[in-house]
């Protein structure tokens, strides 16, 4: 229930608190109890009932959808329909799969500091999906939990922006979108598109 980026912060806080409440009392400890909780909150990692949807792209984050744009994929140097997630400032800042699929490493890296994880997902049908996590709020580096010539499931944990950020997925150009611009999705289970097979 809480992502093991919370683990270490969590600990350490915990030891604090009792620390300070053994030689202080519980007065003086209310403050650290105070950031236990707030660690809790921040870290959180609820387990998600992960539909089954074959051809169903889900959302990677918690937010709210930002924009939706047509235009050139950067990583696969394809047309594409690039859907970005805002995350909230308070929600769960663990990134899910949106398909099942393998890693594969982008053959371009765009020249921009602003989005270090650009990851290629390709189904066993041959859809290319990229997800680029952004840097956090904090311009913290994202973590990235999968790595090139894994496979991953659909909504399985594949990475974590610390406070939230931005994630951009980028579609094949005839996929059909199941949302729209304004709209708040949750990560592992709301469909973003569904991918179109002749």
């Amino acid at each position: 229930m809480i992502a093991r980026e919370g683990l270490i912060p969590l600990l350490v806080v915990v030891l604090a608190a009792v620390m300070v409440m053994h030689f202080l009392g519980l007065l003086p400890s209310l403050v650290l109890w105070g950031l236990v909780l707030l660690v809790l909150v921040l870290f959180r990692d609820p387990e998600r009932d992960i539909p089954s949807r074959p051809l169903a792209v889900v959302s990677p984050a918690d937010g709210r959808v930002k924009s939706i744009s047509t235009g050139q994929d950067p990583y696969l140097l394809r047309r594409s329909i690039r859907v970005t997630v805002q995350m909230h400032p308070y929600g769960v800042f663990t990134t899910r799969s949106p398909i099942e699929g393998k890693v594969l490493e982008p053959p371009n890296f765009p020249d921009d500091a602003s989005k270090p994880h650009g990851v290629w997902l390709q189904t066993d049908e041959g859809d290319d999906i990229v997800l680029v996590m952004a840097r956090g709020r904090l311009h913290t580096e994202p973590r990235c939990y999968i790595r090139i010539g894994e496979r991953t499931g659909q909504g399985k944990r594949c990475g974590f922006v610390y406070l939230g950020g931005r994630v951009d997925i980028y579609l094949p150009e005839n996929s059909r979108l199941v949302v729209a611009e304004g709209d708040v999705v949750q990560s592992g289970t709301d469909p973003l598109a569904t991918l179109v097979h002749a």
